[in-house]
This record gives C-alpha cells, structure tokens and sequence, in this order.
C-alpha cells in the first residue's frame, strides 16, 4: 500500500484546477440552465454582475461580463426565474464552478407578468400612474407626432384614420418597436418631441401618439421598460398610448395621459370628425342666430310695454312752455318798471351835480398835488447825480482790478483748447493747443520741445510780427 502511495503522481493545486477546468468546458460548452436569481446586487463597479442561480436543491455561481450585459434583452433582477445560456467554467481561486451567462430569457409569461406586476407597483408608489398627473388631450390639434416604425402597417392605419377624420399635419419620428434598443429610442423620440421648440423650423406636436401592433409579451416588452414609463410621465406633450390589440397591457399605458385600444383607436380619439364639426359649427350657428332673433324680439315687446306706460312728449314741455309765455308777458311790464325806477335814481343825482362843484374839487386836488411836484424834480436830479458817481467810481475801480489792466501791463493769461486756464506746466503735454491772450487779442500755438519739472514738455509759442504800440488810456472804456 505504502508502495502504491509513493509511485502515485504529484499535482500542484494549479495543474488540478486547470484539469479540472478544461473537464467541466469540454464537457458543458453551451448549457441552459434555469433558476432562480438570488444574491444581484447590481452591476460591479466593473460593469460585471454576479449572482447566484438556485432551485430547491442546489445554487450555482453566475457571472455576466460587461459586454455581454449591454446586449441582454432582459435584465438580472432580484428573484426572477429564468432561463441563462451560457458556459461552465470554473474559478480556480476559490475552486468552485460558475456559468458564464450570455444570454437570459424569463422562465415562461408567469415570470414576465410578476416582473411587469413588481415594476407597476414600484412606479405606482412613486406616483408616475396618479390621475392628477394626466393632462387633458388637445381637442383640435394643429400637429401630432406619432412614435412608431416606420415601416409597419401601424403608421398607414393612422394616417389613414387622421385623413377619414381630419387631416392633420403628422410627424413620425422613427423608432424600432421590438427588441434591445427599443426602450432607448422611443425614450429619445418622446424627449426629443418635447425639446422642439414652439417656434423653431420643426412644429412642435400638440398631441403624441405612441403606437405599435400586437404581440407577445416579449415583443411588447421594450414599452414595461422603466425608461420609457419615466419618459411618458414626464412629458409636457399629452401623450396616447396605442401598444398592442385591446387585451395587450403595458405600463406605458398607465402612464400615459389617454390609452387607446388600438392604434386606429388612437387616431379616432385624437381628432374629430371634420363634417361632423362642421355639422355641429353650422347647428350652433343656427341657435346662435335664432337664439339672437328671440332675444331681438323680446327686447322689442318689453320696449313697446315701458313705453306705452310713458307720458307724450307734448305733455313733458306744457308746464315749461306755460311758465315761458307767463314770463315773457311779465317782461315789458317789469322793464318799463325798471326804466322809471333809474330815471328817478338819475334825477337825484344829477341834483348834487355842477360845474362849480367839480371846479372847487379840482382846485382842492391841485393845491394838494403841486407842493409835492415842486419838491420831486430837484430829489431827482439830486438821485440821478449820485447814481452817476456812484457807477463812475466803480467803473474806476473795475479798470484798476479787472484782469485788463493787467495784461495791459505785459501779462498774458494761457488756456487750453476748451477756454479753461491753465495754471502750470504740469498740466501741459507736447503737442497740445493752447491759446494765449494778451491786452490786444489772443494767440493760437501749440507746446513744443522742452519739459518742465514733471517730465511734460513746455509750451512754445510760435513768432509772430510785432505790432504798434498804442496808448493803453485808449483801451479804457467811456462808460458815459
């Protein structure tokens, strides 16, 4: 026995593992194995997911490599039954084995239908399905954008529909309805129709209609995805949900402002029926104008019935007239009255009245006023005298301290071009316009080379021709 143990061949743990490796992916290339998911967590910070898959008797590691997560149709979540295709391996470190997933499939419609029940709860509790939140659909719209294929016979039907009803100008905005992007695109296509704006080159919809025709439950899953019910929820574009015949349910429907059984549904609830609007325009019309002629009529009969209670016009203006003519009999009686009465007034006045009473009241007034004028031609005489000096003084005094006399003297006084002095050499730089005023006039010039303490150049003025001399008394103003 010992003999045997020592002939036995030696192994390291890494060949064992490696052996034991190529046994389980020789053996199990592709399997499908179906389980229930137990353990995720979420993606790594790698972008990997691990879990577990487990039935009543055993578990199995389970890992999905970043790439192949992006391009699951359906997701790992927590406790779903599915279906994973994939590869054995082994993971050599903690010697055990694990199934390389590549591809995940739910266990049946029973596991799909309890994945869309747990995901309407949860969106439900976060109030996206709340009635509140529904908007009321435009009643004419002017533009609806429809999100759906292209190609497929859903987009015909409702243009068809729209043309039967009222033609309308429609945007389809193309998308993919089944498969791995179509969860992102009709995402896009909803947020993008509400990004457009009112007044750009592109309409802005009124109305959007999400459409597509039946299906399974797995062609029909891309609108239970979350991102497309948070995107219906958060458009400000009234939304209609079209998926699928009438038993078809998805989330987006509870979501959306308005679900239509079908897509030709849709249309009928977008807009309404052009000749029966024009039916019911032309109905009100006629109430509106038989309406108008009753209230005309009513009006009229109500007016008749106060006026038939009013006096006539004759009756109003008897009293007035009667108190005019009374008047204008009384008038010649009261204006004789009023004549004898100011000849009488006349009379005793004129009385008081005579030439020599107004000739005494002149003479009173003349002894009264001719004192007073005798004495107020000399007072003056006397005040234009003293004013006379006076303005004669300061005019002396203005030519002996006005700035005048002192450019007379030789001075001159220098300003810059806006007519301010100029009180130093500081204030002046090389080439700026000066003016220079001397007793006889001013003088143009310009600073030239030259700097003073401050490092600005000194005025230089240019030569001019000496002119005569004069008499500076001649420059002294007459002022009478």
């Amino acid at each position: 026995m010992a003999e045997q143990l020592t002939n036995a061949a030696e192994y390291t743990v890494s060949e064992i593992a490696q052996a034991v490796r190529r046994t389980v992916e020789e053996n199990f290339d592709y399997v499908r194995v179906r389980g229930e998911i137990s353990g995720y967590r979420g993606q790594h910070s790698s972008g990997h997911a691990y879990f577990t898959l487990k039935d009543a008797d055993a578990s199995i590691d389970a890992v999905v490599w970043r790439g192949s997560f992006a391009r699951l149709a359906f997701k790992p979540e927590e406790g779903l039954e599915i279906i994973a295709t994939g590869r054995l391996t082994t993971f050599p470190r903690s010697s055990k084995y694990q199934i390389v997933i590549e591809n995940i499939e739910p266990a049946g419609a029973g596991a799909l239908m309890a994945l869309v029940e747990e995901r309407r709860k949860k969106l439900a509790a976060e109030g996206l399905f709340a009635k509140e939140r529904k908007r009321p659909l435009p009643y004419l719209p002017r533009v609806i954008g429809v999100v759906t294929s292209p190609t497929g016979a859903v987009i015909r039907d409702i243009l068809h529909r729209l043309e039967d009803r009222f033609p309308t100008h429609v945007i389809v905005w193309p998308v993919r309805v089944q498969g791995d992007t179509c969860a992102p695109e009709v995402s896009a296509a909803i947020a993008g129709f509400n990004a457009l704006p009112e007044d750009g080159p592109i309409a802005r919809p009124d109305l959007l209609i999400v459409a597509r025709g039946g299906g399974s439950i797995e062609d029909l899953w891309g609108f239970n995805e979350e991102m497309v019910v948070r995107a219906v929820a958060a458009s400000r574009i009234p939304i209609i949900s079209a998926v699928g015949h009438e038993t078809d349910t998805t989330l987006i429907d509870y979501a959306a402002d308005m679900r239509a059984p079908t897509p030709t549904a849709a249309a009928e609830a977008a807009v309404p029926v052009r000749s029966e609007l024009i039916a019911y325009v032309d109905d009100q019309g006629a109430r509106q104008r038989m309406a108008a002629r009753r209230i005309l009529s009513n009006y009229r009969d109500r007016l008749r019935a106060a006026s038939a209670g009013l006096p006539r016009p004759a009756d109003l203006i008897a009293t007035a007239q009667q108190r005019l003519d009374h008047a204008s009999s009384n008038l010649l009686a009261a204006l004789r009255h009023a004549k004898q009465i100011k000849e009488i007034q006349l009379a005793r006045v004129t009385s008081r009245l005579s030439l020599a009473t107004l000739e005494a009241t002149v003479h009173r007034a003349r002894l009264r006023y001719d004192p007073v004028g005798a004495r107020a031609e000399p007072a003056f005489k006397r005040m234009v005298s003293d004013r006379r000096q006076r303005i004669d003084s300061l005019g002396k005094l203005l030519l002996t301290l006005g700035y005048k006399s002192v450019l007379a003297r030789g001075y001159a006084i220098v300003k810059d071009a806006g007519g301010e002095l100029v009180r130093g050499k500081e204030f002046l730089a090389e080439g700026d316009a000066l003016r220079i005023e001397f007793a006889d006039g001013e003088v143009p010039v310009t600073v030239g080379e030259g700097a003073g303490p401050s490092g600005r150049p000194l005025p230089s003025v240019k030569p001019k021709k000496p002119r005569p001399s004069q008499d500076r008394d001649d420059e002294q103003p007459d002022l009478f």
